[in-house]
């Protein structure tokens, strides 16, 4: 009896190479699509057309199927075939959305707002156009037009030298001191601080250097390290550096210099401090003299004026002035020394008893108390 093959139509009593041949050489399909004989393949998707039979491959299984199963009229919701609801009349969304793009792009490129400690630097194809002042500004979109804003009111610190270094700084005399100082300073023209100089912070930094040693070259060590003369100096610095970058038009405003350190050179400093004590020493040495100096002046102003009152009296009387002067100058010698009276005729003999006291005080003195040793 023949078989029937499970995969096609079966046609009685031929064979199954038969069947298979005629089935698949027809062109018009009757005998191979015959849908009414015979088991199918169960492989073939559904509702193939006419032509010859392949089997199925992983592709065709998978291919119309979705993780929520077949899919129909080719695709889901988010599908290539979604579209938006139609507006009425039948017009295009498009026009619509392309209108919407561009008031976006020009609100989010094309409107500014500038705070009021800011402002704003406009370039037109990379090159400086104009800047922009507090508020609502409009300028042309990105990419013709480009804005950058920046706080101008900020004071920015530049501390010279940088850390712990030592920076040696020559003085009007000669001597080398060891100074450090902070630079204030704050944008006052965006546009030149931007667009004149390569490095403005670098060119601040290099200015307020060139300033300072200027500044104290004109002044003598003690005046550096004294508070006038440091105060003389920062004011000084300032006002060079401003000038200076106001020529370079670095739109740049220098709020204040201010001193921090003082100190003589780290290598001399003991010699300095004993520099220092010498100083102290000679100006105290100086003072001591000006005031014997001024002792003495006034001692001898006064016995000028004494001996010009004694002149206009021996004037007056020469006879009693004379003997006044003599007197009183035997009074004030023999009062400082020892005086013995020798005997006369007719006169008493006088007793020394104050140098008898003063050489029996001189002999106690020289002899050592006697120590007793024992008992009593």
């Amino acid at each position: 009896m023949a078989g029937k093959n499970p995969w096609g139509s079966s046609n009685g009593g031929g064979s199954d190479g038969g069947d298979d041949a005629s089935g698949s050489e027809s062109p018009s399909g009757d005998k191979g699509s015959d849908k009414g004989n015979g088991p199918k393949n169960p492989w073939l998707p559904t509702g193939s057309g006419k032509g010859s039979r392949r089997s199925a491959n992983i592709e065709d299984i998978f291919k119309n199927r979705g993780p929520e199963g077949p899919r129909r009229g080719g695709g889901g919701p988010r599908g290539p075939n979604f579209r938006l609801p139609e507006l009425p009349g039948g017009k295009s969304w498009t026009p619509l959305l392309i209108v919407g793009g561009l008031v976006a792009w020009f609100l989010f490129t094309g409107v500014h707002f500038v705070q009021p400690r800011q402002q704003g630097i406009v370039t037109t194809f990379g090159k400086f156009s104009h800047t922009l002042n507090p508020g609502t500004n409009f300028t042309v979109p990105w990419p013709v037009q480009s804005v950058d804003i920046e706080n101008v009111s900020q004071i920015r610190r530049e501390s010279i030298p940088d850390g712990t270094a030592e920076k040696l700084i020559l003085t009007g005399d000669q001597n080398l001191v060891d100074l450090s100082y902070i630079v204030r300073w704050n944008i006052k023209d965006l546009g030149q601080f931007r667009f004149q100089l390569a490095d403005p912070t670098a060119t601040v930094r290099e200015v307020a250097e060139a300033a300072m040693r200027a500044s104290v070259a004109e002044q003598e060590l003690d005046r550096v390290l004294s508070g006038a003369g440091r105060a003389e100096i920062e004011g000084a610095v300032r006002e060079r550096m401003q000038n200076i970058l106001d020529a370079y038009q670095a739109g740049v405003a220098v709020q204040g210099v201010e001193i921090d350190k003082t100190d003589p050179p780290t290598r001399v400093i003991d010699a300095f401090k004993d520099v220092s004590a010498a100083e102290q020493d000679a100006d105290a040495a100086e003072n001591r003299a000006r005031a014997y100096a001024q002792q003495i002046l006034a001692r001898a102003q006064g016995d000028a004026g004494a001996f010009d009152r004694i002149y206009a009296e021996y004037r007056l009387a020469p006879e009693v002035t004379r003997r006044r002067l003599y007197y009183e100058t035997m009074e004030s010698v023999l009062s400082k020394t020892d005086k013995t009276v020798v005997e006369t005729q007719g006169v008493t003999p006088y007793l020394p008893l104050p140098e008898i006291r003063r050489r029996s005080q001189q002999s106690q003195a020289v002899t050592p108390p006697e120590t007793s040793q024992g008992g009593n």
